[in-house]
């Protein structure tokens, strides 16, 4: 009975370590906000900077496996390339370590064990999740309890295991693991790929050293292990994606499979002259020193050589001509939105925005296709704003779509703001090629008839166009403004054009109906005339729109 008391507790204890570290975790992500949206832009710079940004990722999300996943879909989506991948994948081995510290910090005095601060961290985060209003706040209360959480999961561990530090069974064990550097590689790694959590795996690990039964060897082996294990996740993740997302998660594997064989060798040798250190006890906190010098070194010893794992990457992987529905497929351009980034939502968010701003810069040719199918009648011209508008709605679905998932993870008060107006903004776009299409209609209509207008009339609607297409170019350049300043300027501009054509409008309506008068227009091509000016003036309608709710999102 007894014994099935100490299971349970560290069944329950193992528990609440992985579910303080997810609490802690999403509490961190919430609170770094859009400084997490802020770092993609460092992804595409350089490798270093890859690694930095990897290391900053996985020490906020508390999970080198939730970043390698995120790597994959960042791949999958075309946001980054395999050479620039290496760097975060690197980066996220040396962030993992985070955690490690976090869990040894019990052996770094009597204030930092569980039992003495976790009660009080948590009280103080229930506290403040309960009376504070303030989104912020309750970011804090969340990292606060998720930490406590931890430590009170970390001290019902190390107390099941406790009464049994002195049993045969740990000290066999260890010294058999530590006297076979494979079956310690393989028992970390099959550990760490079935519970998919390396930070947890070393968690246990550290767990058992507190209690002073876990050896130098077998813990060096045992972490190796732990560090090929965490592949797992991202391989899993990228089954069915396209071949550089299956790339970036086997460069992650031929990073530490490297490592763990260089170090591996290297601590057999030093095992091999000093024996008496081999079998001698590890702390926790020694641990974490070996997990962080393992992974910090690996990085630098491999760092040169990134293009190369991208060559064995590709030789692993190899390309295989695409044919058929995957051909057609690519010809649409469809939105490279992965749901690996929704673990991520920062991310995820601004993903979705670099999409619509593709899909708003493709009703921009629209515009200009429609009004040139119009001018010219060409049918080729009529053909292209079909294919614009089919692409425009299958943008609409998929990203639609996504942001419904994307609505369903955890996001501060502001990015559930944010999505709200990326859905309405998704429409208003959609509306916008919708009366690209109408365009293109009458413009087939007028080609059909032979009808053709007059060089005024030709003159008005050239210069409604380019005022149009000045208004969506300004609602995607505020969208895409980094500085308030120019988000302000950018809105700005698209409300005095809105107001610019609706005067234009009235002119070029007035013109066109004395060109009537004076019976130098039909009144079939009026009719046309009027619905291409009305169907252009409702494009800066929709434009205003766009604006209308980033000004929203600047004042809250």
């Amino acid at each position: 009975m007894e014994h099935m008391k100490m299971l349970f507790m560290f069944i329950g204890g193992l528990g609440m370590f992985l579910y303080g570290m997810n609490v802690m975790a999403d509490g961190l992500q919430k609170s770094a906000g859009n400084r997490m949206r802020k770092l993609l832009q460092f992804l595409t710079s350089n490798r270093l900077m890859g690694v930095l940004v990897g290391l900053g990722v996985t020490a906020i999300i508390q999970s080198s496996s939730a970043t390698t996943v995120m790597v994959v879909g960042f791949v999958n989506a075309g946001i980054l390339n395999l050479t620039q991948a290496v760097g975060v994948i690197m980066g996220a081995n040396i962030g993992t370590t985070v955690t490690a510290w976090i869990v040894s910090m019990s052996e770094w005095g009597s204030m930092l064990k569980p039992e003495t601060f976790a009660p009080l961290l948590i009280g103080i985060g229930a506290f403040m999740l309960l009376f504070c209003k303030k989104e912020r706040q309750k970011e804090i209360a969340q990292i606060l309890v998720g930490f406590g959480v931890l430590f009170v999961g970390l001290s019902y561990m190390s107390g099941s295991i406790a009464p049994y530090k002195s049993a045969p069974i740990f000290s066999t064990a260890f010294s058999v693991l530590g006297n076979n550097p494979i079956l310690g590689i393989l028992t970390g790694a099959v550990v760490t790929g079935v519970i998919q959590s390396s930070s947890a795996s070393v968690g246990i690990l550290q767990t058992l050293a507190m209690n002073g039964i876990v050896t130098w060897n077998s813990a060096v082996f045992i972490t190796l292990g732990q560090n090929i294990g965490t592949c797992v996740t991202a391989l899993l993740s990228s089954i069915g994606a396209q071949k550089n997302a299956k790339r970036a998660a086997v460069i992650h594997l031929l990073f530490n499979v490297i490592g763990a064989v260089v170090f591996g060798i290297v601590m057999v040798i030093v095992f091999g002259l000093r024996p008496a250190f081999g079998t001698s006890t590890i702390s926790s906190v020694q641990i974490s020193i070996f997990h962080t010098v393992f992974n910090v070194t690996n990085t630098i010893l491999l760092f040169p050589f990134a293009r190369v794992l991208v060559k064995l990457s590709e030789k692993i992987v190899r390309d295989e001509k695409e044919t058929g529905e995957a051909e057609e497929m690519a010809d649409i351009a469809l939105p490279q939105l992965d749901a690996r980034v929704l673990e991520t939502p920062a991310f995820a968010v601004e993903n979705t925005i670099q999409e619509l701003l593709r899909m708003s810069e493709i009703t921009v040719c629209h515009l200009r296709t429609a009004m040139d199918a119009v001018l010219t009648g060409s049918h080729r011209k009529i053909e292209k704003g079909r294919k614009l508008e089919e692409t425009v709605n299958e943008f609409e679905k998929l990203i639609m779509e996504y942001l419904a998932k994307l609505d369903h993870t955890s996001l501060t008060d502001k990015q559930r703001e944010i999505v709200g107006d990326l859905m309405y903004t998704v429409k208003d776009v959609e509306r916008i090629s919708d009366h690209c299409d109408n365009i293109v209609d009458l413009a087939e209509e007028m080609s059909d008839t032979s009808m053709e207008f007059s060089m005024d009339a030709k003159e008005g609607l050239r210069e409604m166009t380019e005022l149009s297409v000045e208004t969506i170019e300004g609602a995607i350049a505020a969208r895409r403004s980094e500085k308030p300043e120019q988000c302000r300027e950018n809105v700005q501009k698209v409300k005095d054009l809105e107001d610019e054509i609706d005067g234009l409008r009235k002119e070029l309506r007035k013109s066109h109906m004395e060109r009537i008068a004076r019976n130098e227009c039909s009144a079939s091509k009026g009719i046309i005339f009027l619905d291409i000016i009305s169907n252009m003036e409702r494009v800066s309608d929709h434009a205003r729109n766009i604006v209308e709710y980033i000004s929203s999102e600047m004042a809250h």
